[in-house]
């Protein structure tokens, strides 16, 4: 069984840093690579799996085969939830795991994600979005969808070059339907309760995704878990001006 993935730093790999989406294949690939860059060993693995149990299950095996576990975990947006979901299931494999912009975990805090992103288009940009939002596998349509998700999440974005981003709409709604029903039933806020490894959390204050949804829930449910809140920074803290350099020291913290 060969999974897709990419390399970063030298051997072993006790990093690994998985995509947001679900689908959505590369957006945390300058992570991966700055920290690479910093001495660490790396492993970036695409997930390709249509179902929660199967992503998860995918994960579990590129850990064991290309890692040494137990690995530092660093999930992003959705990433994060996938995180939470191997570590609560595989608890020898998550040496520390290191949420990044996650999404909410209840639902009642999700209800003002997309309103808060509307309010920072124009109104002709707001009836865009809506055109393209629905064909994101059309290349020239997602990299205009991509430069409006970053002007809805982003801060102050800074000069460096934006990583190639492969979307899977089929990937993308099989797996967040089920996603999405684990937050509405209150499952996902059990399983995270499963956790047993430190838990460490950075969030954006500029960020659509509410912090309170994340820091409570964490606080309340996992016994080491930790929670900082980065200033002037949006949904991707490596890719703002006031951030960068901040996000980076608090990941090799909780790295380390």
């Amino acid at each position: 069984m060969t999974l897709p993935a990419r390399e970063y730093g030298s051997s072993p790999r006790r990093v690994v840093v998985v995509h947001g989406g679900p689908g959505a294949a590369g957006e945390v690939a300058p992570v991966a690579h700055e920290l690479g860059e910093r001495g660490y060993g790396v492993l970036e693995p695409f997930q390709t799996e249509m179902s929660l149990a199967g992503q998860v299950d995918e994960l579990r095996y590129a850990i064991e085969h290309s890692c040494q576990p137990p690995v530092a975990l660093i999930g992003w947006s959705w990433g994060a939830w996938l995180g939470c979901l191997l570590a609560a299931t595989y608890s020898t494999l998550v040496a520390k795991l290191i949420l990044v912009g996650s999404g909410p975990f209840e639902a009642e805090h999700a209800e003002m994600i997309k309103p808060t992103r509307l309010s920072r288009l124009t109104e002709g940009e707001r009836q865009e979005y809506a055109g393209l939002i629905s064909d994101l596998e059309d290349p020239a349509k997602l990299n205009r969808a991509m430069s409006l998700f970053e002007k809805m999440d982003t801060y102050a974005p800074n000069a460096e070059p934006r990583p190639q981003v492969l979307f899977d709409k089929a990937i993308h709604h099989a797996v967040w339907a089920e996603a999405s029903s684990l937050r509405q039933s209150g499952e996902l806020l059990q399983i995270i309760g499963k956790i047993g490894c430190p838990v460490a959390a950075i969030h954006g204050d500029y960020d659509p995704h509410p912090a309170s949804g994340v820091e409570r829930p964490l606080h309340l449910r996992v016994t080491r878990a930790s929670f900082v809140l980065l200033d002037r920074c949006g949904h991707k803290p490596w890719q703002e001006v006031h951030a960068r350099d901040i996000f980076y020291r608090e990941l090799e913290k909780a790295i380390s």
